[in-house]
């Protein structure tokens, strides 16, 4: 009788423990936004003066000076990113300020595009991803792998500024849909305000080869969202990159604040539809750092610091600890197993060699 009533109790323990963890996990929907080679410099310090200058594009300092210089670098980052600073850092965490002991990493040594790509998207390095170019990535990305479940399939979508970006993703062997504006999977949508956007993008003057405005990104998949109601989006914007190599630092400094100004909107959005109100994790990050000073321009393996990066988190499962300080490096290989564990998936079980999801942006539910 003893022996019966023990078993009951533990099994009646087990169904709640199972029912809290359950509970504990609100995330249903994942959105990615990556922001090309955005430098946590700015993140958070904002405008650097000694880069305001007309030796770096810019035309007007005092007109520049009165849109982001402060006296504090905590005013100048919250005048340059506030929805970052005003909303994330109260809501969410936000990891890289190396002032603080919080450095945020790529692993991959190239500190470039592709290869920062491939190691948010799959979890590791690999060698064999060396260029920038239109070369379908060989590995599987971890959008790929959850677009291969049920629960997935049909859900996962990228609208992505850059014509190598479907490549990255293999949309010819994932068949997940990516709007680049240039070669595309993506079907077009009659009638709709997001055929709208897509007419407007192709009817601009192209300043870059390659990519075009990152308005034309946001607004699509602000539409997208909205009409479709995916489980996760994949945002890249790319303006701060073209920007900075072109060294102009003041059109670098808006693209940046209208990514923030971006971002914003597409949160009020989502918390305006049931399907994703309080369900939805945003994962904000970059692709590569750049160099400090006259080499605020460069980036790539031989580019000091241009490895150091920044994650922005915020969710429903992730507790609002704000600007992380004095704490152990997350690298980006670290960011597909977070973004699936999120999801409530296990990549990292999957793909050992992913690095493990980084465990303060999980519920405390499933937290080891």
């Amino acid at each position: 009788m003893f022996k019966r009533i023990v078993l009951t109790a533990l099994a009646f323990a087990s169904i709640r423990l199972i029912a809290t963890a359950e509970l504990a996990h609100k995330t249903e929907n994942v959105v990615l936004i990556t922001i090309d080679g955005l430098r946590w410099q700015e993140v958070f310090t904002g405008m650097e003066e000694q880069l305001a200058t007309r030796d770096y594009g810019v035309w007007d300092t005092n007109r520049l000076r009165g849109w982001f210089w402060r006296e504090t670098s905590d005013d100048r980052r919250q005048a340059l990113l506030p929805f970052v600073w005003n909303t994330i850092a109260k809501q969410g965490q936000i990891y890289g300020n190396g002032n603080k002991g919080s450095v945020s990493m790529v692993t991959n040594g190239k500190k470039f595009t592709y290869p920062g790509f491939n190691e948010i998207f799959t979890g590791s390095p690999d060698g064999r991803i060396d260029k920038n170019e239109k070369r379908y990535n060989p590995n599987v990305s971890v959008l790929e792998w959850l677009h291969r479940k049920p629960a997935f399939a049909g859900r996962v979508v990228g609208f992505a500024n850059w014509e190598v970006h479907p490549y990255i993703l293999n949309t010819q062997r994932s068949g997940i849909p990516v709007w680049s504006g240039f070669d595309t999977n993506f079907a077009g949508a009659p009638g709709s305000r997001l055929e709208l956007v897509q007419q407007l993008q192709r009817d601009t003057i192209q300043i870059w080869y390659d990519m075009s405005f990152d308005a034309f990104y946001f607004h699509a998949a602000n539409e997208y969202m909205k009409e479709k109601q995916p489980r996760l989006v994949w945002l890249a914007l790319s303006e701060t990159d073209e920007w900075a190599h072109g060294g102009n630092y003041e059109h670098y400094l808006q693209a940046a604040n209208n990514a923030d100004r971006y971002i914003g909107k597409l949160w009020n959005t989502v918390q305006s539809l049931p399907a994703y109100k309080d369900k939805t994790t945003f994962i904000i990050t970059c692709d590569h750092g750049r160099g400090s000073g006259p080499e605020w321009k460069h980036h790539g393996g031989d580019v000091v610091g241009a490895e150091k990066t920044w994650l922005a988190v915020i969710g429903p499962d992730t507790r609002p600890l704000g600007e992380r300080s004095n704490i152990a490096t997350v690298t980006h290989s670290q960011i597909a197993a977070t973004l699936a564990a999120l999801l409530g998936e296990d990549y990292h079980a999957a793909v050992p060699k992913s690095g493990a999801p980084i465990q303060d942006l999980l519920p405390a539910a499933t937290t080891k």
